[in-house]
Parts: structure tokens; C-alpha cells; sequence
């Protein structure tokens, strides 16, 4: 992997403000959220909110497989990830990634029990754009 697609693909994490969450459905059909990007521990891992009673979370449940897109359309630069998803109900998750203005979707607050965290981990991926390469995670973080 060039340097410069690697620093693509950091800026792409780094600057989208949404990414396309992708999961299996219970038809084993992929079934993709745009979903807002909140919180990245490095690039292999990524955190979204959403709806404890979504049919994401109970896909999720039964089928952990997932990716995850960023791109910039303008330009014809994208990166998919692709890992799986942890379901995370438990306080700690979610006082992390609880935001000002989420009582919108959550009415109950940082409490609510209709509010989950997904925890999306990458263990390969593949860029798009010039010197479009696949990696794995591990060549990525080196």
C-alpha cells in the first residue's frame, strides 16, 4: 500500500460525516443505513447510535458480518470496510458516545432503553481511487 493511499484512507475516517453501514437481514439480503459518524478509536474500529428496536440491531444480533463505506463523491474516493458488529446496550457504551441533541431520537435521555451503541470492527478493506489496493487491518495500522 502507497503512502498516499494510505493517508486517503485516513482522511476519508477521518473527515466524513456519514458513513453506509451495511448488514445481513434476515433474508440474507445486505441491507445498507447512512449513518452519522460519531466516534473512532483508530481505523479498525468504529461506533454508531441507534435504535435498540431497529431491524438493524436484531440483524446485527443474529449475523454480526458488516461493512462500513466512507467516500467522497465529488472526487471518486471511497473506502469500505468490512468486520463485524457488537450490539452494545451497557451504560459505559453508551455515556461514550451519547451527544448533545440525541434526546431527539432517545426521549429518555442517555438511559433510554431504546438506545444501543453499534461497535463496528474492520479486519480488511479496500481502497478506491488512485492505486485502488485491498488491505488488511494490520497492513493498514503498520
Amino acid at each position: 500500500m502507497t503512502e498516499d493511499a494510505r493517508n486517503e484512507i485516513e482522511s476519508l475516517r477521518q473527515n466524513s460525516g456519514t458513513a453506509v453501514l451495511a448488514c445481513v437481514d434476515a433474508e440474507g439480503y445486505p441491507a445498507l443505513r447512512a449513518m452519522l459518524v460519531l466516534e473512532h478509536e483508530s481505523l479498525r474500529t468504529q461506533y454508531f447510535s441507534t435504535n435498540t428496536s431497529s431491524a438493524k440491531v436484531r440483524a446485527f444480533l443474529e449475523n454480526p458480518k458488516a461493512s462500513v463505506y466512507y467516500c467522497t463523491p465529488d472526487n471518486y474516493r471511497g473506502v469500505l470496510f468490512i468486520g463485524t458488529v457488537a450490539v452494545c446496550a451497557d451504560q459505559p457504551s453508551k455515556d461514550f458516545l451519547w451527544r448533545e441533541g440525541f434526546e431527539r431520537y432517545y426521549p429518555k435521555g442517555v438511559t433510554d432503553p431504546d438506545y444501543s451503541v453499534l461497535k463496528f470492527t474492520a479486519v480488511k478493506g479496500c481502497y478506491y481511487g488512485p492505486g485502488r489496493c485491498q488491505f488488511s487491518i494490520e497492513e493498514l495500522e503498520a
